[in-house]
């Protein structure tokens, strides 16, 4: 199946999700390209906005290529591979750093008047469009379980069902609207899979505030 666009994905997501509409669930974007998604979610369900800050760790001379993910706050998820391509304790360490740093930028870029918003006691929302290995996403997860919600929830348009799988290990629930065999890049599953701006993932958070 492809999706005409992220709205077309989000307004699917809602139906599925319905069954939280009275609850005030925290919806949580994974910035950038999941922030319209999630606003609609937060609409839709009557909710909270706010984003939850990750990055994935790029190897050794391929930036592209994840070896896994971190938060705002410095948690990681490395993927076991990593080990396997023989990744440096001093190289990552330094990755971690500067990831960490472009986050702490993100976070006050896109909430410069509040602090993010506390998932304790909660239920959460977490969205992305797509999900390729989930080392991300699982960063996301991690980081949240920390702060004790009261159920965390994955709502993602399309990942692989070993992606998928591998998640359900680490959140209470996962909606995903597609899980395809031939899966290459999000992108391929979207009609218009525009790029999205920090300006539009600020304007997003103010028009929910």
């Amino acid at each position: 199946m492809t999706f005409k666009n992220r709205q077309e994905a989000a307004d699917q997501l809602v139906q599925r999700l319905q069954a939280y509409q009275d609850k005030n669930p925290l919806v949580l974007a994974i910035p950038r390209g999941a922030i319209h998604m999630a606003k609609r979610l937060a609409e839709g369900l009557q909710g909270d906005l706010d984003v939850v800050l990750v990055h994935k760790l790029g190897a050794p001379g391929q930036p592209e290529l994840a070896i896994g993910a971190v938060d705002e706050t410095g948690e990681v998820y490395l993927h076991p591979y990593a080990k396997l391509i023989g990744v440096g304790q001093s190289y990552l360490e330094q990755e971690i750093q500067n990831q960490v740093s472009l986050l702490r930028v993100r976070r006050k870029n896109y909430t410069p008047l509040r602090q993010s918003i506390n998932p304790q006691g909660r239920i959460v929302i977490v969205v992305d469009d797509g999900i390729a290995t989930g080392a991300t996403m699982i960063a996301a997860l991690n980081a949240l379980r920390k702060k004790n919600p009261k159920k965390i929830i994955v709502a993602t348009a399309v990942a692989p069902a070993s992606t998928v799988e591998k998640l359900e290990n680490f959140a209470d629930e996962v909606v995903c609207l597609e899980a395809p065999e031939d899966f290459r890049a999000v992108g391929q599953f979207f009609e218009d899979f525009s790029q999205v701006s920090d300006e539009e993932v600020i304007q997003a958070l103010r028009s929910r505030k």
